[in-house]
């Protein structure tokens, strides 16, 4: 690819679906269905037989009947767009009802409570399923049975406020379900009960952003190594993807002008560190870090 096909590619930002919040989508059972054939269609797991009977609702648990006709709800997460000044709890305040929740939003998207999430990253929502405490349940069992591990009875207590570790019968504890990924056939279904934008069909742009990451570390490795033909073709896929967040952008840009300035190509090199300067308003350019050229090319492309 060349510098000039590269630069051309690079100016390609898709733009982003935000995805609602964590919701169902309903399903009319059909002849010959069941939880459990619903829960292997939908989910890939027959073991989520247990989550329809919840969130539904229904006595009887495993092996509970369903006839035709009947409507369910299947659980699915949600996805929300984090824009620039939210932050867990906010997020959490206005998808999942209180602020409280942010520590849980932030640990099922495998972040930190108190960094805010960058802008542009795309958020998942998880369910938050309805169940009535029977008697002898707890919260460690509770986490056992929906999320998989007793060490997860914090984030019951937490997605509850005041919630005892073992709670009254007949309670009803929320139960925050990340695990939800559904099938193929599960997001077709979902799509066809207009819910495309509430459930799991969403998401591309997290999954983008994820690969993202390990990608930016190959560009990195291919600017140290002075790869920088390679580096340019690496950083113009990447921006031309789509999905990225306004740190991931700035990363691109930054080194798509360093790699532009090892090649000699000033005006692509002024250019990316314009987008540079765009995501990332706030930049300085420490001579000590970068380079005479970088600045020059910098002074070049600056508004």
């Amino acid at each position: 690819m060349s510098v000039r096909n590269a630069s051309r590619i690079a100016g390609l930002l898709l733009t982003l679906t935000i995805a609602g919040e964590g919701r169902a989508f309903p399903h009319v059972v059909k002849e010959s269905e069941s939880l459990a054939v619903l829960a292997e269609r939908f989910y890939g797991r027959i073991d989520r037989e247990r989550i329809l009977v919840a969130a539904n609702l229904l006595e009887g648990g495993a092996g509970t009947t369903v006839v035709p006709g009947m409507r369910l709800e299947i659980p699915a997460v949600g996805h929300h767009l984090a824009v620039a000044g939210e932050t867990w709890p906010s997020i959490a305040a206005a998808a999942l009802g209180a602020a409280t929740r942010g520590d849980v939003l932030a640990r099922v998207n495998g972040a930190k409570p108190w960094e805010p999430p960058a802008p542009g990253r795309e958020v998942m929502v998880p369910f938050p399923l309805r169940y009535v405490a029977s008697q002898g349940d707890t919260a460690e069992s509770l986490a056992y049975r929906f999320l998989g591990r007793r060490d997860d009875a914090w984030m019951i207590l937490s997605f509850n406020a005041g919630l005892k570790p073992r709670p009254a019968q007949g309670q009803i504890v929320l139960v925050p379900l990340s695990d939800l990924t559904l099938t193929e056939a599960g997001k077709a279904a979902a799509s066809a009960a207009l819910a495309v934008t509430t459930g799991e069909a969403g998401g591309r742009a997290r999954r983008l952003q994820d690969a993202a990451e390990r990608e930016l570390e190959g560009l990195a490795a291919k600017l140290r190594g002075g790869a920088y033909v390679d580096a340019i073709a690496l950083g113009a896929g990447l921006l031309g993807q789509g999905g990225l967040t306004m740190p991931q952008l700035a990363r691109v840009h930054a080194m798509l002008t360093e790699a532009y300035v090892a090649v000699g190509a000033k005006a692509l090199a002024a250019e990316a560190c314009r987008a540079w300067r765009k995501v990332e308003p706030e930049l300085v350019l420490d001579p000590n870090r970068y380079s005479p050229k970088i600045l020059s090319a910098c002074a070049a492309g600056a508004p």
